[in-house]
């Protein structure tokens, strides 16, 4: 990771789904943070030096055979101590308490009850919080170095303090928005408990990274394989600042991009901010090795071996490279930590890029793997990216190709980025765009009769697809005014010969997936 010399917090994972989501919330605190597996090595942990530490909650009984334990170190380093729900259970077990199964668990939302005088609770200023619970087992019986402060209806030990250190344990979740003043918690730990300071500010961060883009790289070259997303886009923005013209962009137009995006994408790189981006007009041979195959995991594998052919002709006659740039984010170190060899840092191969052979021989720069996704489009904005693009819908690697069903052809590339083009306009236009989380349109391979004027049209079908979703794992289809379906279908009927008929997804997630794929 950059080397961060400010205020940090270290969040121990033990397996819970919204450990993320506690080091997401502790940025937005302006604090920075790092996500370690529980069974991080001691001399990791020392390493990082943190202010405070956070355990997570987690799926385990601390019954269980092999269940994770903790680390002496947490509790040796002399810093503030939060444990979440599993962490609060472990903390006790420590010190001597006793924790079993409860007949009465508790998940979703509960009331807690402030019982105790507390600090942790110090920017709560009430009796009673609105929580949100997840868990079977339960401190049974407190650790003779605790007090409560908090219970509910069936936890007696809803929330505890350590009588002497500044250790503390909440059976619930503060991260999660269903607990109303979870921010408030996380701050009062993290500020005023911890003494972490608000340097974690995009500012900083930016000129943090350029700093450290420059003693890496020094006058090297760097090469990156700009695909127009957020991610890569931002890549560029955040290395042309730090080295300028040492960088070098290869931009492959597969013809599987959204309406007009190749234009675009020089037009913003190349012609406005003045990056070194060579295009790659590619369609012809897309098109081509896509002809007759209607598998969509077989039309993935063929679009990324692709890429890899054109980017490595590309990469080899170019002079003097010596880096490869990637738009690894935080989340794909996280995911791809090895928990059980203790070390939380082991980036997955498959790269960005994945699959590049080795006698390329060039080292690894990923400017944004310590980076969550919303940090990287405030840090995409304040480079200078137009927010539309910055903030757009996410969009599958492989384009288009896996929004036609069936067989890929130009026709129906051209036919569907212009009905997409339609649809997302006109979500902007009614100011619906940032009220869903994806939409898009999808080309149906069949011919459905129509009537257009006094003439019959027999040509394709479009469906339109949108959702709300807060985390992508499941999602509701966005119920848009029946008005705006109807203005979206006349558009893309009456704009685009090739359309006669217009359907919108009323499928949720599960069972169906967001994508049509």
């Amino acid at each position: 990771m950059m080397d961060i010399k400010q205020s940090k917090i270290l969040i121990l994972d033990y397996g819970s789904q919204y450990t993320q989501l506690i080091a997401r919330r502790v940025r937005e605190l302006d604090v920075y943070c790092e996500i370690y597996a529980w069974d991080a090595a001691t001399a990791d942990i020392k390493a990082f030096d943190p202010e405070g530490i956070i355990l997570s909650g987690g799926p385990e009984s601390v019954h269980m055979e092999n269940a994770p334990t903790l680390n002496e170190v947490v509790i040796e380093l002399g810093v503030p101590v939060l444990g979440i729900c599993y962490g609060m259970q472990l903390l006790n077990q420590y010190y001597g308490g006793v924790v079993e199964g409860s007949e009465d668990k508790e998940f979703g939302y509960a009331q807690v009850n402030v019982t105790g005088s507390s600090d942790l609770f110090s920017q709560v200023n009430k009796t009673t919080m609105d929580v949100w619970m997840s868990h079977g087992d339960k401190v049974k019986s407190l650790a003779d170095s605790f007090h409560p402060i908090a219970h509910t209806s069936s936890t007696p030990f809803a929330a505890c303090q350590h009588q002497e250190l500044p250790i503390y344990g909440v059976q619930f979740h503060p991260e999660v928005e269903h607990t109303a003043d979870g921010r408030e918690i996380l701050s009062q730990f993290v500020h005023a408990i911890c003494g972490c300071e608000n340097l974690w500010k995009t500012d900083n961060i930016i000129d943090t990274h350029v700093e450290n883009i420059k003693q890496l790289v020094g006058d090297e070259k760097v090469l990156l394989g700009l695909s127009g997303g957020v991610d890569s886009s931002v890549v560029a923005a955040l290395l042309h600042k730090a080295i300028g013209k040492q960088l070098v962009c290869v931009f492959v137009d597969t013809g599987l991009l959204r309406f007009e995006e190749g234009d675009q994408v020089m037009q913003t790189m190349a012609d406005k901010m003045d990056i070194n981006v060579i295009r790659v007009n590619a369609q012809d041979m897309y098109f081509k090795a896509l002809a007759g195959e209607s598998d969509p995991e077989k039309k993935r594998k063929i679009i990324g071996e692709l890429f890899i052919r054109i980017f490595e002709q590309q990469a080899k006659e170019l002079d003097d490279i010596q880096w490869l740039a990637q738009g690894t984010i935080y989340p794909d170190v996280i995911e791809s930590a090895a928990s059980s060899t203790g070390k939380a840092h082991v980036i997955k191969s498959h790269h960005n890029v994945g699959g590049l052979p080795a006698d390329l021989a060039l080292k690894l720069i990923e400017p944004l793997k310590d980076l969550f996704k919303d940090e990287v489009r405030k840090l995409g904005v304040n480079l200078g990216l137009a927010p539309e693009m910055v903030y757009r819908h996410p969009f599958p690697g492989p384009g288009l190709g896996v929004r036609i069903l069936g067989e890929v052809k130009a026709e129906y590339a051209d036919v569907l980025a212009r009905a997409d083009h339609i649809f997302i306009e006109e979500l902007r236009n009614h100011n619906l765009y940032d009220k869903t989380s994806q939409a898009f349109a999808v080309f149906l391979p069949v011919k459905s009769v129509g009537v257009v004027g006094d003439a019959r049209r027999y040509e394709y079908v479009i469906a339109l697809r949108a959702v709300e979703t807060i985390d992508f794992m499941t999602a509701r289809w966005a119920h848009l005014p029946y008005e705006f379906i109807d203005l979206v279908s006349r558009r893309i009927i009456n704009e685009i010969d090739k359309v006669s008929r217009v359907v919108y997804d009323v499928s949720s997630k599960p069972p169906a997936t967001i994508e049509w794929e």
